[in-house]
């Protein structure tokens, strides 16, 4: 996705909308705000790690339950849930010259300490369930229970989340259905857009198509909604991206901060919402993001190798390769992958979904063309044919294009690692051709990384991942996310 230029004080509300404290009453929001004491915080891999999740609670953020009004207005039910349906990752380099915020599937199936394999959004509450019961077993009382396991819950999900990414995690921030809810009426409501119309009695989302304004109520639905959209639950985090961007631009234009009301509403709001870790010193952090001034944001989702997964006793994951999604974000740690700020090393911005990519194998490696098709084809580009190499051949890897200073080769050769892009008249002028060597070690090189079925035995894989003998699903590419734009992005 192309970056997104935004202010830092925009920085400040897309970690989280959530820190979405407004700047002139910073001393008053920090002194009441939830804390948790998690012991983050040390860039020991070279950025600012925050993780920022979203939780299914139907407490508030002091653990208080909520009126039979508030719960009438999440439309989500009753039920007591804490689910993490959505978490963020926005990595600062220690440069801080830019900013990513990264989305990760709520279906990613990964492994959870202390319970194994599992969806990622199951982490924390699993963990909590668990921990609770043994707690009360051992005699402990339940309001004593409950917040030492919902401590163990975050824990699990923040260790969960740096063994999927490899990254420290150095600051914490968690908001309930409740907060979506409120900091959207703080700020008089959003603007989204819909490219068609919507009508999914599961989240309560009933849109028309085009622009409109969305109060509390329905903003939670907007962007709980992933029923009856093209790419499921992506397609949910792309609203979820866009409602940040607009809830961002709403916090920082001058009728939300030169209104004491809004601006006393949106703390409180934060206030009953937000749980941070007690470590941070938003004051201080708010300081720091002024190096992000005139840098930029980009919203991205971690690279996925299939959509469509499903376990070994049938329930439906989304799969993911951790060695890719580690590589993908160390390479977020330099801004633009190396620390170098030379314009020459600005990754080139394409379509993914406009590039058609035939793979070739001079490696001896069987499979490997047919892997790194697949890899290319998470990240959006069209696959092609897929077979040996019939021409010369090849001592390392290498993209061949018609053209080699095209923007479609050099983004194929980034993907890849870098590969080097070379002149062949014998690729068409509209196809990329990827030619594989024996020392190719980018995505899809490894056969036991998620992008090539495995047979286990029984019926089943060593991941627990069902082998039904066909294709990863790929996850077509999401819209690029402006959040600079004028006017609210019409998304699915």
């Amino acid at each position: 996705m192309r970056p997104v230029q935004l202010a830092v004080a925009a920085v400040a509300v897309v970690v989280l909308v959530v820190t979405g404290f407004a700047w002139r009453s910073v001393d008053a929001l920090e002194s009441n705000l939830a804390t948790a004491r998690l012991g983050l915080g040390g860039m020991k891999d070279g950025a600012l790690d925050l993780l920022l999740v979203g939780t299914d609670s139907r407490t508030d953020a002091h653990g208080n339950p909520l009126s039979q009004q508030e719960l009438e207005s999440l439309r989500a039910g009753e039920a007591e849930a804490d689910n993490t349906d959505t978490i963020v990752l926005v990595r600062i380099p220690s440069n801080g010259e830019s900013a990513t915020a990264i989305s990760i599937p709520r279906d990613s199936y990964v492994k959870v300490p202390g319970i194994g394999m599992s969806k990622i959004n199951g982490a924390f509450g699993a963990t909590k369930l668990t921990e609770k019961q043994k707690l009360i077993d051992e005699g402990v009382d339940d309001a004593s229970a409950d917040e030492q396991a919902t401590q163990a819950g975050r824990e699990a999900l923040i260790e969960t989340v740096a063994n999927l990414t490899g990254v420290t995690v150095d600051h914490y921030a968690e908001i309930g259905l409740l907060g979506f809810v409120l900091l959207t009426n703080a700020v008089g409501g959003v603007d989204v857009c819909l490219n068609d119309a919507v009508d999914e009695p599961l989240s309560g989302a009933n849109f028309p198509a085009g622009e409109q304004t969305l109060d509390g109520s329905e903003a939670l639905s907007f962007v709980r909604q992933r029923h009856g959209l093209p790419r499921g639950d992506l397609d949910r985090i792309v609203r979820q991206q866009v409602f940040m961007a607009s809830l961002a631009h709403e916090v920082l234009s001058a009728r939300t901060l030169s209104n004491p009301g809004k601006l006393g509403q949106l703390t409180s709001a934060v206030q009953r919402s937000v749980v941070l870790d007690e470590d941070w010193d938003v004051i201080g952090f708010a300081k720091e993001l002024q190096n992000l001034a005139g840098g930029s944001v980009q919203f991205q989702t971690i690279p996925v190798v299939d959509i469509n997964a499903m376990t070994d006793y049938g329930e439906s994951i989304v799969q993911v390769d951790p060695t890719a999604v580690r590589s993908f974000v160390s390479s977020l740690a330099d801004g633009d992958g190396d620390g170098d700020s030379d314009e020459s090393d600005v990754a080139p911005t394409v379509d993914p979904t406009t590039v058609t990519v035939d793979v070739a194998n001079d490696s001896g490696i069987s499979g490997l063309a047919g892997r790194v098709s697949d890899a290319l084809a998470t990240k959006g580009y069209v696959p092609g044919t897929v077979g040996n190499n019939a021409g010369d051949t090849v001592t390392e890897s290498e993209v061949h294009a018609a053209d080699p200073d095209s923007e479609s080769a050099k983004s194929v050769a980034a993907a890849l690692g870098d590969l080097p892009v070379v002149q062949d008249s014998t690729v068409a002028s509209d196809t990329v051709l990827v030619v594989l060597a024996s020392g190719y070690a980018g995505p899809g090189a490894d056969s036991t990384s998620g992008y090539a079925s495995g047979d286990a035995g029984s019926g089943g894989t060593e991941s627990g991942i069902l082998d039904l003998g066909t294709s990863p699903t790929p996850a077509p590419a999401g819209p690029p996310i402006d959040a600079g734009r004028s006017g609210p992005q019409c998304v699915n």
